[in-house]
């Protein structure tokens, strides 16, 4: 359930209970940004480091088995796995699936979620004695993650980075709040102030994404924690040119080069039923690349940074660790 609004606010909250952590701070999936190193820094904290199977083994080169192992290696502590469950491409799903039943293999008990119809991730899991969030950006979509059994929600609103919601983050509260399960704020949190602020209003804790690059234990390029830590609110926008969806970037010249809208034929096709998964999945395949040379390579390559308006209160590159402390530190002092 989800907690009170205006209660006493305190570091157990539902999330905790569910992931087995200590401190309501999930370090959300990032392609290509989930590195072993940084989902296990924070998970020793005492939150939660969410593995992003494509970063794992595409990006950074691992073994999935291999790669969850050397997480175990660095801490014993609870971690999540992310679970994209679009059904558009056949052999995508088929190798989820074994990728799920390998990480519940490895003791991996929560999960999280996205894009497609939960169940049968679902259904694996509960079997294991494990916990499904799903990721939603409005009421309809978290009805329907509810029907197939999920037990939480991951509440994305419009300062998230990536596929950003419509909902602001109160907003998205106010519509879901009656569905009693947890939720958990996703967007917009960059200080302890924005963790103290979520759980006073009732959620059960927070994602962060932007914040979490912006660590020396997140293995990008430097250009890309330096364009976090140097950007602001205002330069943050939505571009359609990357997966065919609005997606929250970091403004750069390649971006304004490439513009934010897509032309009418390309709105005409992801818009029809038939042709939207594949125009969705030509964007993303492209996206794939842009994103990996520049957050590993830097400007001079293609720069497309994904952020969200969290970069507000980002003004330094900080241990992902210390984040984690000093974000349950806020919570204590104000409780």
């Amino acid at each position: 359930m989800s907690e009170p609004a205006g209660c006493a606010i305190a570091l157990e909250t539902a999330l905790t209970r569910d992931a087995g952590i200590e401190v309501p701070v999930i370090c959300g999936a990032m392609y290509p940004c989930s590195n072993p190193e940084l989902v296990a820094a924070v998970s020793a904290a005492g939150g939660l480091g969410v593995v992003q199977p494509l970063s794992l083994m595409h990006v950074h080169g691992h073994d999935l088995r291999e790669g969850l192992r050397l997480i175990r290696s660095i801490t014993p502590n609870p971690i999540g796995f992310n679970a994209i469950v679009e059904k558009s491409v056949a052999a995508y799903e088929r190798r989820m699936r074994a990728w799920v039943a390998i990480a519940l293999e490895e003791d991996v008990r929560f999960f999280v979620t996205a894009l497609g119809n939960p169940r049968w991730v679902v259904d694996a899991v509960h079997e294991a004695g494990g916990v499904v969030y799903h990721d939603v950006t409005e009421r309809r979509w978290a009805e329907r993650a509810l029907e197939e059994g999920v037990d939480g929600l991951i509440c994305v609103n419009d300062r998230a980075g990536g596929h950003a919601g419509a909902r602001a983050p109160a907003q998205l509260y106010a519509e879901l709040a009656d569905l009693g399960v947890p939720l958990v704020r996703a967007g917009g949190v960059g200080g302890p102030e924005q963790l103290v602020e979520a759980l006073r209003r009732g959620y059960a804790g927070v994602q962060m994404g932007t914040r979490f690059i912006a660590t020396p234990e997140c293995r990008v390029h430097p250009s890309y924690r330096e364009a976090i830590v140097g950007a602001g609110e205002d330069d943050i926008v939505l571009t359609e040119r990357l997966t065919g969806v609005p997606v929250s970037v970091i403004r750069t010249p390649r971006i304004d080069r490439l513009g934010t809208d897509v032309g009418p034929i390309a709105r005409r096709l992801l818009r029809h039923r038939r042709t939207r998964h594949w125009m969705r999945t030509f964007y993303a395949l492209r996206s794939i690349r842009s994103m990996k040379r520049s957050s590993l390579r830097g400007l001079d390559y293609n720069d497309v940074f994904q952020a969200g308006r969290s970069v507000e209160a980002v003004d330094e590159v900080q241990p992902a660790g210390e984040i984690v402390r000093r974000f349950a530190r806020a919570v204590g002092e104000a409780g």
